[in-house]
């Protein structure tokens, strides 16, 4: 009796264990347990995604809503996509200010896009140092015609390592930590709400980063894109 008692209570709890396994791998009961365990750490951390793309969504709405805007981006192709579009086009009415941070694709020696270069080789071998900053040259124009019909719109560059993208509003941070080998949209993200730890770093990184940055250079930003 026994024996039958101590097997049915080990059948019901390999069940449970299942059950609860299952309910934690699913996205939203893993977003409650990371909020309430920030809650009691005072991270602000309240969603992780294991890859960035997958916050695009929620980014987009956030910045709907947004009374301000940062961004620090790597490349920044994702600001020429769907996610950033509302925002360019004016569909977000009520950002006072957005903010935008690239790497400068001309610094001399340009060491940092190298090194991020060499990183994705193993990965990707098409992406060249070389194919780096066309991108970055590409966005940056992009970026600069949206400007102009944004008098609230800032662009600078940084010259720094590749390790983070930032975007940061009044509300909340999406901070994606790069992977060392692998692209940004297949790294993980937090999303950190304000106030909290994460939230005040991603601000501070941002305003120190700003301040050691510069405007596009005068010759590209009379250029004409074709």
């Amino acid at each position: 009796m026994t024996a039958f008692a101590l097997g049915v209570l080990s059948s019901i709890l390999a069940t449970a264990i299942l059950v609860v396994a299952g309910w934690v791998r699913s996205s939203r009961p893993r977003w409650w347990l990371v909020g309430l365990l920030s809650r009691l750490a005072g991270t602000g951390v309240h969603r992780v995604y294991r890859r960035q793309r997958s916050a695009e969504k929620d980014i987009a709405h956030d910045l709907a809503q947004a009374r301000w805007v940062k961004v620090l981006a790597g490349r920044g192709n994702t600001l020429t996509r769907d996610v950033f579009a509302r925002l360019w086009s004016g569909g977000a009415e009520a950002v006072e200010s957005v903010q935008v941070l690239l790497p400068d694709p001309d610094a001399v020696p340009g060491e940092w896009l190298v090194r991020r270069a060499a990183d994705l080789a193993p990965v990707d071998p098409g992406f060249t140092a070389a194919l780096l900053s066309d991108q970055i040259r590409t966005n940056t124009r992009y970026l600069d015609t949206v400007s102009r019909d944004r008098r609230a719109m800032e662009l600078r560059l940084f010259d720094l390592p590749h390790l983070y993208r930032l975007i940061i509003t009044d509300r909340a941070a999406y901070i994606t930590l790069y992977e060392r080998h692998g692209h940004g949209r297949g790294s993980p993200c937090l999303y950190a709400r304000a106030p909290g730890v994460f939230y005040e770093a991603a601000l501070h990184f941002f305003a120190v980063t700003w301040e050691g940055g510069h405007p596009l250079p005068r010759e590209e930003n009379a250029e004409t894109p074709g």
